[in-house]
């Protein structure tokens, strides 16, 4: 659901050719009506849209306890917006200009996966609990506070619970790279998530993969 017409038709080309059966709107109040009215596997949401914007649309599906999939496309630049989609439901966040191929592929990842509603702005997986609104994560006894990327990182584990995250997915997710630095961004990252919750956190380290948060690691 986007408001520029090429982007529209470029995906409902791109998806119908995969099978998939499209559904289009080119405004938030649009988009609303359409998934009252119909049900959908999996929806692909533009932030910036005509009127009420695309969190309205995460605000109306809340409301409604609708547990369909969203990825969110996004030109918004700052890091506030995106977190403010995935503390809204958003399973993903695909910034523009996009890979039309990595798009489909994400499509592809998380169609007929049911989202996980926001409750009380807490996320709770394998013993943790972080607090979307502070930044704040507790572990057994431990409680810290995170930095951005620390938070931003944990979060993600925690949504894609059960799933391996490999690590381009994580370096274009949290640090907005569509590239691998040759750097050791992540391993330190994680490192630090460890250093301050406690080394039997239960994520998980796949080596030449990525990372998962597993409720029994």
């Amino acid at each position: 659901m986007d408001d520029e017409e090429r982007v529209r038709t470029l995906l409902t080309k791109s998806l119908s050719s995969q099978g998939h059966s499209v559904v289009t709107a080119a405004s938030a109040s649009a988009a609303i009506d359409r998934l009252n009215a119909k049900a959908v596997d999996l929806v692909v949401l533009d932030l910036v849209m005509p009127g009420l914007g695309g969190l309205a649309v995460l605000k109306a599906m809340n409301a409604g306890r609708k547990t369909t999939p969203v990825i969110v496309l996004s030109g918004v630049t700052d890091v506030a917006s995106r977190v403010e989609a995935l503390d809204r439901g958003a399973v993903d966040v695909v910034s523009k200009p996009f890979s039309l191929t990595e798009l489909l592929a994400r499509v592809r990842r998380n169609v007929g996966q049911p989202r996980t509603l926001p409750d009380d702005g807490f996320l709770e997986v394998g013993g943790i609990r972080l607090d979307l609104g502070r930044r704040r994560a507790t572990f057994r006894s431990v409680n810290a506070s995170l930095t951005e990327r620390e938070f931003t990182l944990l979060a993600h584990l925690m949504r894609r619970s059960g799933q391996v995250c490999p690590r381009e997915e994580l370096l274009h997710d949290v640090w907005h790279l569509d590239f691998d630095p040759g750097s050791n961004v992540v391993e330190v990252c994680v490192g630090r998530l460890r250093s301050k919750l406690g080394q039997d956190i239960p994520i998980e380290t796949l080596r030449g993969v990525g990372y998962g948060l597993y409720e029994d690691a």
